[in-house]
């Protein structure tokens, strides 16, 4: 009997992988680089030739295919979308993907007590530049710590579906006393900052069950992920009361409470603790059909 055919890979296996390629392969130019100028030169020019091919066969996919349907899946695979937009293939223009985009990261700014609206596209003050201009309502109920997370997972997603966005400006409301202001969430737009930033697929998230919080460890950091009905949230593990690790916190409903201080902190909101106390939230959202966390080399919430 003939063998059974394999079947296709996951998206949720495959993509993680791919979507970190880029990195790999200027690690191979840098490395191509200690060989010489010529070596580096040609390592370079390989991947322009490599890069112009398959652009050149996207085009004639898209083209033949002309199908409204097959262009609207292609749009919204993270990866095949990645790169329509490196050959100005992508379908939607630039307002369609930043609306889109932040509707993917609405739900958690709600769970910071925020929303957010786009207000526009419009030219920059440069030639070429393109601006959007973005409108913060609600008010975050965090420290600047989370403040941070929530800038980082806006810009992280209006860049990566819009690459040729210049800058981002932001409209807010005033605040609330007592609250972090809205505006200050995007007040820095880190150039140099976001390209230490690492989303790390934790596939292993979409196994927790309602109520259920476990520590995982994720490259160097230690994190704590708690499930509140179909919502999972992520912490870094440490108690900011007793300065201790969370380890054996026990959820009850939407509030975690560290097994050493008894301190009780709503993780559905924040981190929000007693006496203006917070945990440190990490920016927890779905890239390639799986659960990933944004780290980078220092903690999110250390404000320059």
């Amino acid at each position: 009997m003939a063998d059974r055919p394999e079947e296709p890979a996951k998206a949720s296996e495959v993509d993680p992988h791919w979507r970190t390629a880029g990195d790999r392969i200027q690690t191979l130019l840098d490395s191509c680089a200690a060989s010489g100028a010529a070596a580096h030169e040609r390592a370079q020019q390989l991947v322009r030739e490599v890069v112009e091919l398959y652009g050149a066969g996207l085009q004639r996919i898209m083209r033949i295919a002309n199908d409204p349907v097959l262009a609207e899946r292609l749009a919204t695979d993270d990866l095949v979308a990645s790169l329509l937009l490196v050959h100005g293939l992508h379908p939607h223009d630039v307002h369609r993907r930043v609306s889109d985009a932040l509707d993917r990261v609405r739900p958690y700014l709600g769970s910071h007590g925020g929303d957010v609206d786009l207000l526009e596209i419009a030219p920059g003050e440069g030639p070429g530049e393109i601006v959007a201009r973005l409108a913060f309502t609600g008010n975050c109920r965090s420290c600047p710590s989370s403040a941070v997370t929530l800038e980082l997972a806006v810009d992280d997603a209006v860049r990566a579906a819009a690459p040729e966005i210049s800058s981002i400006e932001v409209v807010a409301a005033e605040p609330a006393p007592g609250v972090i202001a809205a505006e200050s969430l995007l007040a820095r737009v880190h150039s140099n900052g976001h390209s230490a930033t690492r989303w790390r697929p934790v596939p292993e998230l979409a196994d927790l069950e309602p109520g259920e919080v476990a520590g995982f460890h994720v490259t160097e950091t230690t994190l704590l992920a708690c499930r509140v009905d179909d919502e999972t949230f992520a912490y870094r593990d440490h108690c900011p009361v007793c300065d201790d690790s969370l380890a054996g916190a026990v959820l009850q409903e939407a509030m975690v409470r560290c097994p050493r201080c008894q301190t009780g902190f709503d993780v559905a909101h924040a981190g929000a603790g007693p006496d203006g106390t917070h945990l440190d939230p990490l920016p927890l959202l779905t890239r390639d059909g799986v659960l990933s966390v944004a780290l980078r080399g220092k903690a999110l919430g250390a404000m320059a």
